[in-house]
């Protein structure tokens, strides 16, 4: 059986009908976003959103030109909102499942998203030209850098202890497909377990992958 979280499938059957699906070229992924082997363990594919996450801050703050910092901020949006939910979707349950103590882990680890989903929805409205733009995604990635810190030393290492080479691949694969279909922007109200937050995704993610069609991203 996959480990794909069997209350996604649940949620996702009665409705997926009644839904219209989301056109390719929104839900495709963006070019300059790095792919990972289709063997890659859980821990790899989860530390390799933690580096594009952390590369993409790097370019905002560096950046000299307002338009590579709304690229990037854009990018940095798109990045860390379909990784967060899709942890809470697939990572977290698993946690609860195959860690000794995951439950409490997984608490944790969903009140630390909150807080920042909550600064990234405050960031993701700002304009470069906004004295807040700045204050707002620094406190943001001191925020994300400590839960970042502690799931890959901590999270991590116990789930793959407790996982064989093959289900943390298969874990690996279902947290790549939730990504496509998940929310690319914040939306802090909603729910962040399935099977409430699979629904609100469904609910909000067209608009969001349509909205990112006038977005300007990184340029290959």
């Amino acid at each position: 059986m996959s480990l794909f979280s069997l209350p996604i499938k649940a949620a996702v059957r009665p409705i997926a009908k009644s839904i219209s699906p989301v056109p390719l070229s929104i839900t495709s992924v963006r070019t300059f976003s790095r792919t990972i082997p289709a063997s890659a363990l859980i821990s790899d594919a989860v530390k390799h959103d933690h580096c594009e996450l952390e590369e993409y801050y790097d370019k905002i703050v560096n950046a000299t030109d307002d338009a590579t910092k709304v690229r990037y901020q854009n990018a940095f949006t798109w990045e860390l909102a379909r990784h967060s939910i899709s942890e809470e979707l697939v990572v977290y349950p698993a946690l609860e499942k195959y860690v000794n103590g995951g439950k409490n882990l997984a608490e944790k680890d969903r009140a630390e998203h909150q807080v920042v989903k909550e600064k990234l929805h405050k960031f993701q409205n700002l304009s470069p030209s906004d004295p807040k733009f700045m204050p707002t995604i620094k406190s943001l990635m001191e925020d994300l850098s400590t839960h970042i810190k502690e799931e890959e030393t901590q999270d991590l290492v116990g789930l793959e202890e407790g996982l064989t080479t093959a289900e943390s691949e298969d874990l690996s694969k279902s947290f790549a497909r939730t990504k496509k279909f998940v929310p690319s922007r914040s939306h802090p109200s909603a729910p962040n377990k399935p099977p409430f937050e699979t629904l609100a995704g469904l609910l909000a993610t067209p608009m969001d992958r349509l909205g990112d069609m006038f977005r300007k991203f990184p340029k290959d």
